[in-house]
């Protein structure tokens, strides 16, 4: 005669859901993380309506309950691991790392962002951010910022749909203060997502033109330059000249000229050798204190402060 020991019956009978879930999953495209957090509460279930079975089948008038321990510990096993998905479900970590998962690098195209400026704006200051930067002269009285940007993103999610969701500008005064945002950082458990945006600004060529990095990349095509341009504090400043254009270029505070350095008149800092305060040797200041180039008969001026490198190239 067969010993009915608890437990069996349950885990026949989870395997037997458990596959039927699978399955179901596989034709109706649901998640098995979501499988096993609904799916776990159905082994309490099975395993209570046996053990009320047992009890109410025994012809014994004081059942003892008989338990297969390897059923037992299997289910076991089953529920602690839907438990566990639940709880984690619940504190938001199994959707963030389903996200993480299903994240790819994309390129998107920046919306568009046009502002016309009135006659009374002279001056227009860019805090450019950590992104490249490319600035370009035109004839037309706007401003007008335009790109790609990439980042790890799901399928169909995009980081900016909107112009205000990349940039902000403000008018006071006669100046028109354009800041470019930068783009979400998202970290989820050991995965870091790093966007990283490109742009292109047109500037009018009749207006002053301040731009303020952070150690950036920033590229200026002045084309027909009529105003006066100052960039500060870039990684390196690549500029591209008309070779008709009258343009001179002011270089300060920097670490070198890239490149052909013909037409440059260049002054080097002095090196000096120096204890600071704590009695530590300082490496002696390098670098060029000033350099200058000019085109044509040098009118208006470009001023590079505080790079790193600065690049020239002249186009025809």
């Amino acid at each position: 005669m067969r010993t009915w020991r608890v437990g069996t019956f349950s885990m026949g009978a989870s395997l037997l859901l458990l596959g039927i879930y699978l399955l179901l999953s596989q034709i109706a495209g649901m998640e098995i993380s979501h499988i096993l957090m609904s799916w776990w509460p159905i082994i309490l279930v099975v395993l209570g309506i046996e053990i009320l079975l047992f009890l109410f089948f025994s012809k014994q008038e004081k059942p003892y309950l008989k338990y297969d321990i390897l059923s037992i510990l299997i289910v076991g096993f089953l529920g602690t691991i839907g438990i566990g998905f639940a709880l984690l479900s619940s504190i938001g970590v199994v959707d963030r790392v389903a996200v993480a998962i299903d994240k790819e690098d994309r390129t998107y195209d920046l919306p568009a962002f046009e502002q016309a400026l009135k006659e009374d704006i002279k001056r227009i200051v860019i805090d450019s951010g950590n992104n490249p930067l490319t600035i370009e002269g035109t004839n037309a009285s706007e401003v007008s910022l335009f790109g790609t940007y990439r980042a790890a993103t799901a399928k169909n999610e995009k980081l900016i749909t909107a112009p205000e969701d990349y940039v902000n500008t403000n008018v006071k005064g006669d100046t028109l203060y354009v800041t470019l945002k930068g783009l979400p950082n998202e970290a989820t458990g050991m995965f870091d997502y790093y966007g990283m945006m490109s742009a292109v600004v047109l500037i009018p060529q009749d207006v002053k033109l301040e731009v303020i990095g952070n150690h950036n990349a920033i590229t200026l095509k002045p084309r027909e330059l009529m105003s006066d341009w100052s960039i500060d504090k870039s990684s390196n400043t690549n500029i591209q000249l008309e070779a008709n254009s009258n343009v001179k270029i002011v270089a300060a505070n920097i670490d070198y000229i890239e490149g052909n350095q013909d037409g440059w008149q260049i002054k080097k800092k002095q090196k000096t050798e120096a204890v600071d305060d704590d009695g530590y040797y300082e490496e002696p200041n390098t670098g060029i204190e000033e350099a200058i180039f000019k085109n044509g008969d040098g009118k208006h001026q470009i001023h590079v402060t505080n790079s790193s490198e600065v690049s020239l190239k002249t186009v025809h």
